[in-house]
């Protein structure tokens, strides 16, 4: 199990751009591509320091993503980061084609995903990208929970071969993770643990499922096995089929669409080695919205306690033997003792 310790909050994007510029300090082949947002993707950093190895492309993401390709092929390892809804969505041929057809070396950093990117509003906030960039063969796709991930995750990334995504966002968020800790691709930590519950989270709201196992320790007696599923793919199998026959409920949770993302990929592998009734956090089949962090993280339901209710859930339907089929319940009591 993985030591944490609250630190204080600050911005994974912070993480992703430290983390270039000491990837750059250790290989000179390392490179990266800016859309002239680097400020705000934190790729300034890199800018600065190693200006004759940055390049600054403008508003043109596709044109990036084929450029790093070259430069793949040309055998450096380039970055190009942008917002996510522009890095994922708007460039998916060039990734698809250019980057995981021909399976190389490009990475790519998805900025301000999720619904904390605030008052941009819902064309800026990527709540997709997850489960579109898991279907793409030969993809590694990463959601780091707080800064020291981000930083730890990008350095993996670096020292890896082959193409990848990396999530982050632009609010500071909680800082938890410890700078000693490991962290390793594809393999899930164990942050709290429990047998009566499993919560699989990722990205922010790993800390959320953090303060949900200890209300549910407090309030109900309830030990909640808490899950950093940081790597969406490849999915750690063995660490999510032990959570299944351990706990015999999972819950999900993450600041993304229910649908394919973190809470799909669990699902897939629940169903095929060890079945159980699941509960799923995240943004309900719907666009986000403008506001401030806090408030859309309120809104769309992406807090502990929404995470503390499906545990109760997940927990009833198991000892009831509930079948995987079930309509939405009434948890008015459940919301009035979290009042």
């Amino acid at each position: 199990m993985q030591e944490y310790k609250l630190i204080g909050n600050k911005p994974t994007r912070h993480g992703f751009g430290e983390g270039l510029v000491a990837l750059g300090e250790r290989n000179e082949n390392i490179v990266v591509l800016g859309g002239d947002i680097t400020g705000s993707v934190m790729t300034s950093y890199f800018a600065e320091r190693f200006p004759e190895r940055f390049f600054s492309i403008g508003i043109a993401e596709q044109n990036a993503t084929t450029i790093a390709a070259g430069l793949a092929l040309s055998g450096k390892i380039p970055f190009f980061s942008s917002y996510s809804a522009f890095a994922a969505f708007r460039n998916t041929d060039q990734l698809r084609i250019s980057v995981c057809y021909n399976n190389i070396n490009v990475k790519i950093g998805g900025g301000h995903s999720g619904i904390t990117v605030g008052p941009d509003g819902a064309t800026h906030q990527s709540l997709e990208e997850l489960s579109l960039l898991r279907t793409l063969p030969n993809m590694t796709l990463i959601s780091p929970c707080d800064y020291n991930e981000a930083k730890k995750a990008t350095l993996a990334v670096g020292e890896s071969f082959g193409p990848a995504y990396i999530r982050f966002g632009r609010s500071a968020v909680p800082s938890f993770t410890l700078p000693e800790s490991t962290f390793e691709i594809g393999k899930a930590d164990i942050y709290h643990e429990g047998t009566d519950v499993a919560i699989v989270a990722c990205g922010l709201l790993t800390w959320e499922a953090i303060l949900a196992a200890q209300e549910l320790k407090k309030r109900r007696g309830i030990n909640a096995r808490v899950i950093n599923c940081h790597t969406i793919k490849p999915i750690d199998i063995h660490t999510i089929t032990s959570a299944a026959k351990d706990c015999g409920a999972i819950v999900t949770a993450e600041e993304h669409q229910v649908h394919g993302g973190l809470g799909g990929a669990v699902a897939e592998v629940v169903v095929k080695n060890y079945p159980v009734p699941m509960e799923f956090v995240g943004v309900k089949d719907t666009f986000g919205t403008s506001g401030e962090p806090d408030e859309l993280i309120k809104y769309f339901g992406l807090t502990w306690k929404e995470i503390y209710s499906s545990a109760l859930i997940a927990i009833e339907r198991r000892d009831k033997g509930i079948s995987s089929v079930r309509y939405p319940k009434e948890i008015a009591p459940i919301a009035e003792e979290l009042k």
